[in-house]
């Protein structure tokens, strides 16, 4: 009698046998593996705020219903699933754009506001992917020309879930560059100074920055080789995070527009740890100059994908 389990297949058998496990073992990784598409975005005051209007100057004025739709409009085409604002008004205002972003078929399921120094103005989250964890940071302190200030907008951090494992976001909004102060030109001194309390807390939250994966990621209100880029960036002889190059489809590389003095700079940054710069697709970012992106901010969107294999 023959034992069927001690057969020998043919050679074509084994190879086409082979070749199934092989094509199955790759479906597998990829189906393991995830990508993931992040961005920041100033929304410019989508609160009241002192503006000019057809009727002249309102004081107190709300963002116009035209600016609103172009905002969901780049929103719409940036398809992030990880939306990082800036100068996002108070929780009504960012439950409405919520509201109307689903009736326009742009489900967020998931968000975050910062409530922290500014009353007015607030870091928020976008997210359709549910937080493992939210810390804000509210309490972050510097020395200030022989004082001691607060980081107006604060801190922040998100961890999400992976297929590689946790990846923690920390959203940030520097000081803008008016002042009423003569011994600060451009609040210089102050924007450095909350970039490195920044950088201390992440150094405080991150087990190792060069083993850990983390993003920070914001309106910065400074350019790239500024002072509070550097502290963002390293301190001393430990590097902290990388800033992504990051340009548009037409190879312009500025994300905001002063339209009073008709200047452009870039001053909206992604930066990447260390362990996460792997996953960085293309090793760059991306700056959004799809349609409606002109009329929705002063600010155009920074977007970066990760591609996240699954841990072994």
């Amino acid at each position: 009698m023959k034992h069927e389990g001690n057969q020998t297949l043919p050679l074509g058998t084994r190879m086409t046998a082979l070749a199934i496990v092989l094509l199955l073992g790759t479906l597998w990784g990829v189906l393991r593996a995830e990508s993931l598409t992040i961005a920041t975005y100033n929304v410019e005051n989508y609160c009241p705020a002192d503006r000019m209007t057809a009727a002249g100057f309102r004081p107190g004025y709300p963002k116009p219903e035209a600016e609103k739709r172009a905002l969901r409009d780049v929103i719409r085409g940036l398809k992030a699933d990880l939306l990082f604002l800036q100068e996002m008004g108070p929780q009504p205002y960012l439950d409405e754009l919520r509201r109307d972003l689903k009736a326009d078929g742009i489900d967020y399921p998931f968000a975050v506001l910062l409530e922290a120094g500014d009353a007015d103005r607030h870091v928020a989250l976008l997210s359709r992917r549910p937080p493992q964890a939210v810390v804000p940071h509210q309490d972050l302190k510097f020395s200030y020309l022989g004082g001691s200030e607060t980081v107006k907008r604060g801190l922040l951090e998100v961890t999400i879930a992976t297929a590689a494992g946790d990846v923690t976001l920390f959203g940030l909004h520097l000081k803008s560059r008016f002042t009423d102060r003569p011994d600060d030109p451009l609040s210089a001194q102050r924007r450095g100074g909350e970039a490195a309390a920044i950088r201390d807390r992440v150094l405080r939250r991150v087990a190792d920055p060069a083993v850990t994966r983390f993003l920070l990621l914001g309106d910065c209100n400074d350019l790239p080789a500024s002072p509070a880029m550097h502290r963002l960036q390293r301190r001393g002889k430990t590097e902290v995070a990388a800033l992504l190059p990051a340009t548009d489809t037409r190879g312009e590389t500025w994300t905001h527009n002063y339209r009073k003095a008709d200047s452009y700079s870039r001053v909206d940054h992604i930066l990447v740890s260390a362990a996460l710069r792997p996953a960085v697709t293309g090793g760059m970012a991306h700056i959004y100059d799809g349609p409606g992106v002109r009329e929705a901010s002063d600010h155009r969107p920074v977007w970066m994908v990760l591609e996240l294999a699954a841990k072994e």
